[in-house]
């Protein structure tokens, strides 16, 4: 023994602080990246409350909206549309088509769909948990896809994704004037360097499962489905938590997606992801599938609020250059350049300045649309992270 006092042990790496803080944005970036590394067994699981049966679910005319756009309330962040020009014989149609791409061999799925994220085949995935069920096989297809793939004939799935399409920009279109600006992607039919368009055709869940699965999220402005058949619920992620809904036979389920919610600086509310189709219990046999038509915009996208620089301009555009910055039909050429969509938060010299009001901070739609596709853990709003704090 010796009569000198001890020293204490050197501080563990967990003890030790850095001098530079990691900021909460970063911490909350490298924990996404570190579980996202784990193998799926050692992922969290993607647990949630059971959902709660909606209330009065909305019903909203195309035919009325059209001459009263007030229908499409704020308070609204989905709705079951009627009066719309989509036959049911080609949802049918559709339907099969869509049903006959899960009977493909994997290898097949693999050679018509290639990855390209987010297009292309997606496998399903296993959850160890009685109550949370893995994700079913899934397709994303965008429009290049019903060309290429010359061995399918995907011609009414094609047919009836244009159809759902054009349902959706009009959506679109009234929805932007119910709350008070233009809508811009203009009016017409947008080009697809504007806009585009993705049907993600999804296995429902068995019924075994007690709790919906989040995942394979993807922003977009609107999201539409139509509902082919009675008794068909969904199962729709709110801000508020789970919602389980059963539309109308021949309506179709619109969902306000969080691109929608950006453009109107927090007017419009929104579901996250698509709506997740359930059988129910007892008719785990059955085979369901979703098709949802996600409209959405091109991947270099950069998202702004639209609403506020709309509500104090009042429409004037005044602090242009000149002329010479914009093409023949009145749009900027920097904005068609770089697809920066009425981001009117750009000023002459090229500077971007904070409007008062705005609620969202621009970003790039490419990084964040790989953040929420490959985030299943959706304990908060992913729009968090771009919410500027007073």
């Amino acid at each position: 023994m010796h009569g000198g006092a001890t020293s204490a042990p050197p501080p563990t790496p967990s003890t030790q602080q850095s001098d530079k803080p990691m900021s909460t944005s970063a911490a909350a970036d490298a924990l996404s990246s570190m579980l996202h590394r784990l193998p799926p067994t050692l992922s969290l699981p993607t647990r949630r409350a059971q959902p709660a049966t909606c209330p009065p679910f909305p019903v909203v005319s195309l035919s009325q909206a059209r001459s009263n756009p007030s229908l499409l309330s704020s308070k609204l962040w989905f709705f079951q549309l009627t009066d719309h020009s989509i036959p049911p014989q080609l949802a049918d149609s559709a339907e099969s088509e869509a049903l006959s791409l899960f009977d493909l061999p994997r290898e097949k799925k693999e050679a018509c769909f290639p990855r390209n994220w987010p297009v292309g085949f997606e496998e399903g995935d296993e959850v160890d948990d009685d109550d949370v069920e893995g994700l079913g096989e899934s397709f994303c297809l965008d429009f290049s896809c019903y060309t290429e793939s010359a061995e399918l004939s995907l011609a009414s799935l094609s047919e009836f994704s244009r159809a759902l399409e054009k349902v959706g920009l009009e959506v679109i279109e009234l929805l932007c004037r119910s709350v008070g600006f233009e809508s811009p992607l203009g009016k017409g039919d947008p080009s697809p360097t504007r806009v585009c368009s993705m049907m993600w055709v999804a296995e429902g869940l068995s019924g075994k499962s007690k709790t919906p699965v989040a995942g394979r999220f993807y922003p977009y402005v609107v999201g539409l489905q139509y509902q082919i058949r009675g008794g068909q619920k969904y199962s729709l992620l709110a801000d508020s938590g789970w919602v389980s809904v059963v539309p109308q036979v021949e309506s179709v389920l619109v969902t306000i997606g969080d691109i929608a919610q950006v453009w109107s600086n927090g007017e419009l509310k929104k579901v996250r992801g698509r709506p997740v189709a359930g059988l129910g219990e007892g008719n785990n046999k059955s085979r369901c599938i979703s098709m949802s038509l996600l409209v959405t915009l091109p991947i270099d996208t950069k998202i702004s609020p639209v609403l506020p620089a709309a509500a104090i301009s009042g429409g004037d555009h005044s602090h242009k250059d000149d002329d010479n910055d914009e093409d023949g039909n009145g749009r900027n050429v920097d904005e068609l350049g770089d697809h920066q969509i009425n981001d009117s938060s750009r000023v002459g010299t090229g500077e971007n300045r904070e409007i008062e009001g705005r609620l969202f901070k621009s970003f790039c739609l490419e990084d964040y649309a790989w953040r929420v596709y490959h985030e299943r853990l959706h304990f908060k709003d992913p729009l968090d992270r771009f919410r500027i704090k007073n």
